[in-house]
């Protein structure tokens, strides 16, 4: 197990940080499992962030996610990366650093960005870049309750393995399937948009699923 060796990995594999462009493209999509369909919403994009914390423990790497509150209008209880959309003139890393201090109270300085994984459009209209930070160590947090239930973090190997990852659906009264990736920890239900980006930045830092493992044994944490 290496935790400088992962570091280095992301480093070299990640996008950097002054290349990204509001107007970009999306490179993953909720659309990917599902061919032929479109977004549920009309217009253009809107942009937004997430900020994917990879935390260093005794333990190894391990990675922030957070509940969302049962209060919330939308996506009521599931699991997501602290983020939003951008405010106007701000850029990825600005909104998901600016996010992650209003939802968990995660200090903008204690995170090392490192770079950032595949952008990633949602059926709901959402072109969600994903900033990967790292930390050196457990922050202390603290949920805003109006948006976040529950802070935890999930072991690093555990979202990297290919075989936790799990290609599901749900089905309308219409009979339509929509298909969706999923990861379950202990008792989290990992799903959707949150699964689909953590399979993104798997396959960008270790290459198809199918291939030898050997590349993810290096990082082991």
């Amino acid at each position: 197990m290496s935790l400088e060796t992962l570091k280095e990995r992301l480093r070299e594999r990640l996008a950097p940080t002054d290349g990204w462009r509001a107007d970009g493209e999306a490179t993953r999509s909720d659309f990917d499992l599902n061919p032929g369909t479109t977004r549920w919403v009309s217009g253009p994009l809107k942009p937004a962030a997430v900020l994917i914390p990879v935390v260093e423990t005794p333990e190894g790497a391990r990675v922030l996610l957070t509940r969302r509150a049962d209060s919330l209008a939308r996506h009521t209880g599931q699991i997501a990366f602290p983020g939003g959309r951008l405010d106007p003139g701000e850029t990825a890393v600005e909104a998901a650093l600016r996010e992650a201090w209003e939802e968990v109270a995660l200090d903008p300085a204690a995170v090392e960005v490192l770079g950032l994984s595949d952008t990633y459009e949602t059926g709901t209209g959402y072109l969600v870049t994903p900033v990967v930070g790292w930390l050196s160590r457990t922050p202390d947090l603290t949920p805003s309750l109006d948006e976040v239930a529950e802070i935890f973090e999930v072991p690093w190997d555990l979202l990297m393995d290919p075989a936790q990852l799990r290609r599901e659906h749900l089905e309308s009264p219409a009979g339509v399937r929509r298909w969706f990736w999923s990861v379950t920890y202990e008792d989290r239900y990992i799903w959707g948009v949150t699964a689909g980006i953590v399979r993104a930045l798997r396959l960008r830092l270790y290459g198809d699923e199918g291939a030898p493992a050997v590349a993810t044994a290096e990082d082991a944490a």
